[in-house]
């Protein structure tokens, strides 16, 4: 069971940009990667929301997560949420264990 958040950055004048750049270049994000529990920590900018970038941040479980909120880099992240005056909304999705159903394929070009 994976556990996948996403979190919408929503800023002004591209400072949502702006701090998915910084959290790259600081190599924040890769330190984030190389936890334990961590499959994905990927940023994607909106065409339709321009001032909004997704974070998609990916867990083995709740474990692992309870873990990243814990550590320090927390701090860092929230230190650069204010620095850019960020809002944020969330989802959160538990994968499913059955997969993609075969259903679906005629849907999805491989």
């Amino acid at each position: 069971m994976s556990i996948t958040m996403h979190l919408y950055y929503t800023g002004r004048h591209g400072s949502a940009r702006q701090f998915a750049e910084e959290m790259e270049r600081s190599n924040t994000a890769d330190r984030i990667r190389a936890q334990a529990g961590n499959e994905q920590y990927e940023y994607f900018f909106s065409m339709s929301e321009p001032e909004t970038v997704l974070l998609i941040d990916r867990w083995t479980d709740q474990k692992a997560l309870d873990l990243h909120h814990a550590s320090p880099m927390m701090q860092t992240i929230g230190a650069l949420r204010e620095k850019y005056d960020l809002h944020m909304r969330a989802e959160r999705y538990v994968s499913d264990q059955k997969g993609i159903p075969a259903s679906d394929d005629p849907f999805i070009r491989k």
